[in-house]
């Protein structure tokens, strides 16, 4: 398993307790302006925190994890 599949796995976990979820973009196409973004989505299905379309990076993803908000 890759250091990043841990990293993102790891991350998943941090949002799931503060109960979020992290979504990663489904796009494979490297040109497209949402490929490898994630976001932070809510009970409600509806993106809590990351722009849209853009979305995070993984960095991003996890400075927004461990700051106060």
């Amino acid at each position: 398993m890759s250091a990043e599949k841990v990293r993102e796995d790891r991350l998943r976990r941090m949002a799931r307790r503060q109960g979020l979820r992290l979504i990663k973009s489904r796009t494979r196409d490297h040109r497209a302006l949402d490929y490898g973004a994630y976001w932070l989505m809510d009970d409600s299905e509806q993106v809590a925190h990351g722009p849209v379309p853009k979305g995070f990076t993984l960095d991003e993803v996890e400075r927004w994890l461990t700051t106060d908000h």
